[in-house]
């Protein structure tokens, strides 16, 4: 374990408590009723979820960064947080429809299909160029693009033609992401399939060292451009499409992690992938504790929250390509 990874553990191992016991109510176990089963069945689960997503979240953005060689890189630009996003929508749409069996899980599955979906239409456009890597770069970039712009076009639509306001408040709301009320449920759905997904994307990891020589160095030292892009994609695909089946779009936190992990390590992608991972369980585990003790009406969005501290951080980056210090 590098120094990064040993850092952010660290870190994780003093969030986790304190997230368990963060509140509207602290839990006092010798004072708050019934402090066990908010502990196991409410707080427990919802800070491993937090782990999980942040981990997938933050094991893809290090992992995009890499392979396009460009720090603002992010997973959400890439068509498949959108498209899960477009089916988790469609869900609200037919949910009511199904069985009361199926409907529980019409959601997740809804979401996670869509996000299948851009995977597939990702690897579909992208795969097929034969211009080398350069060219899969590229291409790679404008698909992700086309995929989210059309996503996000058919999410406006289901929107503005929601079959009532109930539906329409939903949608709106699920978007912003959050963690509130889940169960461990959503933590059985999501924690396989983004394990599964860093695994693709640690496998992707010296493919990524390689490709930072340059494309044509790559080629010579055995990098195959479409293997790298297949793991690119089932790992993106796996860790944010199961992110946002069970949380809805949680935004900036596959931008801002690796620039937080990247001054502990060398900067290649190998060193980066892990450390980011515990990085943003870390993120997203804080952001969530934060937002549960806010003293607010109702509970901030955590994709709110995540937003206004990810748009200043990405200005800031702004200004620092500008001035040739990143």
């Amino acid at each position: 374990m590098n120094r990064a990874a040993m850092i952010f553990a660290a870190l994780l191992a003093v969030a986790v408590p304190l997230s368990l016991l963060a509140g509207r109510v602290w839990i006092d176990f010798a004072n708050t009723p019934n402090a066990a089963i908010i502990l196991m069945e409410l707080r427990l689960p919802r800070a491993v979820l937090a782990i999980v997503v942040g981990a997938g979240l933050g094991a893809a953005g290090a992992a995009m960064q890499g392979y396009l060689r460009n720090p603002l890189a992010d997973p959400g630009l890439f068509g498949i947080a959108p498209m899960a996003a477009l089916g988790a929508v469609a869900s609200f749409w037919f949910g009511a429809l199904l069985p009361p069996a199926i409907a529980a899980w019409s959601l997740p599955a809804f979401a996670l299909a869509g996000g299948a979906l851009g995977m597939a239409m990702l690897a579909l456009i992208a795969g097929r160029t034969s211009s080398g890597a350069g060219g899969g770069i590229a291409l790679f970039t404008l698909a992700g693009l086309m995929i989210a712009s059309l996503a996000g076009a058919l999410t406006a639509l289901a929107i503005t033609t929601a079959p009532n306001a109930f539906a329409m408040s939903q949608i709106v709301m699920w978007l912003n992401g959050a963690l509130t009320d889940r169960s461990w449920q959503e933590v059985w759905i999501a924690a396989p399939l983004v394990g599964l997904g860093i695994i693709a994307l640690a496998f992707s990891a010296r493919s990524l060292d390689a490709l930072t020589l340059g494309e044509d160095a790559a080629r010579s030292l055995g990098v195959d451009p479409k293997r790298l892009l297949i793991l690119l994609v089932i790992g993106v695909g796996l860790t944010v499409g199961a992110g946002v089946a069970v949380a809805g779009i949680i935004g900036f936190v596959g931008l801002i992690v690796p620039h937080l992990v990247r001054p502990f390590t060398d900067r290649l992608p190998s060193s980066l992938i892990v450390p980011s991972a515990l990085a943003g369980a870390c993120l997203v585990l804080i952001a969530d504790s934060a937002v549960r003790v806010l003293p607010l009406v109702t509970e901030l969005r955590l994709g709110i929250a995540l937003s206004l501290i990810g748009a200043p951080f990405f200005l800031w980056l702004l200004m620092r390509m500008r001035r040739g210090t990143v």
